[in-house]
């Protein structure tokens, strides 16, 4: 199974008083890491949006488990957890410059047509995003 590690570099606007990445950033770096992960397989988001197609979260959980502080570098490791050809499960950890692992975590996400939100099957719309995430499940 794939899984890519992709570096972020703590900015000063991302960190709260006590110089500690603020929690809600750390979605934002899940979201860089499903992006490298994504454009690893040989996709982009940009591709799908051209067919009035997003994706949307519908679920994220995340376990903080040691902070990151400013001017540290830290590392997304992104990978696929669940696939069902309808929804679909990144998994995360973020990594401190250490190499320790300071937040865990998953998103859930399904693709909707962009003018009214109606759900679509990933499978139907984009076969070929659906025959690379059946291969990562495989481990190929």
């Amino acid at each position: 199974m794939l899984k890519v590690r992709t570096p972020v570099e703590v900015r000063y606007q991302e960190t709260d008083q006590m110089g500690v990445v603020y929690h809600a950033n750390y979605l934002v770096w899940f979201e860089i890491g499903r992006t490298k992960y994504i454009e690893e397989l040989g996709f982009k988001y940009a591709d799908m949006e051209k067919y009035n197609v997003v994706s949307p979260v519908t679920d994220a959980k995340i376990k903080f488990i040691k902070p990151i502080r400013y001017g540290e570098q830290a590392m997304v490791e992104t990978w696929l957890e669940k696939y069902t050809g309808i929804r679909t499960v990144y998994g995360y950890r973020i990594y401190d410059g250490d190499g320790v692992v300071s937040v865990e975590g998953t998103t859930e996400h399904v693709i909707v047509n962009k003018e009214n939100f109606r759900p679509l099957s990933l499978k139907k719309t984009f076969p070929d995003w659906h025959e690379a995430y059946q291969k990562q499940l495989k481990g190929e």
